[in-house]
């Protein structure tokens, strides 16, 4: 290596002694000392800057989720802090929307070829990205990482993620939905709290008695009607939303009538408040205001309801002919177009299955993690209220998936359409049935 020219010639000069001071022979010789170990000093910083090796270049991931704001957001944050403590040359660059906000914003990012390199996508709309060619096949990264099995996740959640032989999603959360109810009311109308073992009647006729005790203005029961509940209410009736083929609607057969004569006579029998009897307020805020006595509602309602001014719990869901429950989950993606798929494969594995990263979910309650091991379970059932979340995963053992397909917003809005009507009595339920299938026929045909 050679030596600067400059710095060289300095550094001779002053051990020769040719450095000339205007002072006595000592102090002539101190300065030489002096200077030479200030060069030396920096000759030695010189070569260090050299020889010492590069520091590695950080490799930035853009993560998007909706799932995190704004309730989880620290927990969130805490994940990434412990990832890039693991990976120090990876930083994660946190982006979130609101759930209403997300997939508009996701699929413009999408459509302008700006994706970020990992998302988060529900089942409901993983199809559709899937079949649009937007997310990474995971088989190849997953094959070449020796420390990766998937027998880490809950075998459902991590089913649903792929498609044709291809995983295209890990899984981070799955959730449900559970019968929440107020057992003050309960207790002050004297009935008996819901059981697992109820079925619709029950149900109603709990209703009922709660209806001839409860005070004006607070409700027996909730259990809104719209595409969400009706495919599972459907599927607790016997009947299938769609063919296996996903060429036909058959929501409207007799089961589909059961299933809607079930859920709209809430509102018909007065257990249920109509929308102008709700005024501002949504489900949740009457029920942690104490205005309903039940309510259906998801999991992820537990920390919202954890300070209500009164004691709640949960039971499973009544069922129809047969029980089945909601099974929603979320899964991290790559998108197609990363550029950094091995660092964004490290990311997607990392808060969905690292031991640091489901001990910081199962902490805040934030949904369940789509493990398949029970032991880092056992804090999330210790958690009260509510004292039964073992109904949560007693619910996941008949579980009911969301019916997918490409255009999912299109068949939502029209079968949502439809069921409204039913609901204010402006059709027939068969009508409206009959219609909303053939709107969901007319999507099917151009999938």
């Amino acid at each position: 290596m050679k030596i600067p020219h400059l710095l060289g010639l300095a550094m001779r000069r002053a051990l020769t002694g040719t450095v000339h001071i205007n002072q006595g022979g000592i102090m002539q010789r101190k300065a030489r000392t002096i200077l030479a170990a200030a060069l030396s000093g920096i000759l030695v910083a010189s070569l260090g800057m050299v020889l010492a090796p590069a520091q590695a270049a950080k490799t930035t991931v853009n993560y998007f989720t909706f799932s995190a704001a704004p309730d989880h957001l620290d927990t969130m944050k805490a994940m990434i802090t412990a990832f890039e403590k693991q990976n120090p040359t990876i930083h994660i660059n946190l982006q979130t929307a609101s759930y209403d906000d997300y997939f508009t914003k996701l699929k413009t990012r999408v459509a302008a070829n700006q994706a970020p390199d990992t998302f988060e996508l529900n089942y409901e709309n993983f199809v559709t990205y899937a079949a649009a060619g937007s997310l990474l096949n995971l088989n190849a990264v997953s094959a070449a990482d020796k420390s990766f099995k998937k027998s880490v996740y809950f075998g459902k959640a991590y089913d649903v993620f792929s498609a044709n032989g291809k995983q295209y999603g890990l899984p981070a959360s799955y959730s449900t939905v559970v019968l929440v109810y107020n057992k003050d009311l309960f207790d002050a109308a004297g009935v008996s709290y819901p059981k697992s073992s109820w079925d619709w009647s029950d149900e109603a006729n709990a209703a009922k008695a709660l209806k001839a005790k409860l005070p004006a203005g607070t409700y027996a029961d909730f259990q809104p009607t719209q595409f969400w509940e009706f495919y599972k209410v459907l599927g607790q009736a016997g009947g299938k939303f769609l063919s296996d083929d996903k060429k036909t609607a058959l929501f409207n057969k007799q089961p589909g009538v059961n299933a809607l004569t079930w859920l709209t006579s809430k509102v018909a029998n007065g257990y249920m408040p109509t929308k102008a009897q709700m005024g501002s307020l949504d489900d949740g805020a009457m029920f942690k205001a104490g205005k309903l006595a039940m309510i259906a509602t998801g999991i992820w309602m537990f920390d919202s309801f954890k300070d209500a001014p009164f004691k709640w719990d949960i039971v499973v869901q009544p069922g129809g002919v047969t029980p089945g429950n909601h099974f929603f989950a979320n899964a991290t993606v790559v998108s197609a177009k990363t550029k950094n798929a091995a660092a964004s494969w490290k990311w997607a594995k990392f808060m969905t299955s690292d031991n640091a990263a489901v001990k910081l979910r199962v902490d805040a309650a934030w949904e369940v993690p789509a493990i398949s091991a029970k032991a880092p379970l056992a804090s999330y059932l210790a958690k009260n209220p509510p004292a039964n979340r073992q109904a949560v995963f007693d619910a996941l053992k008949n579980p009911i998936v969301p019916p997918v397909i490409r255009q999912q917003s299109a068949m939502q809005d029209a079968v949502n359409a439809w069921l409204e009507k039913a609901q204010n009595g402006s059709v027939s339920i068969q009508d409206a049935l009959n219609s909303a299938a053939a709107e969901v026929n007319a999507i099917l045909a151009k999938e």
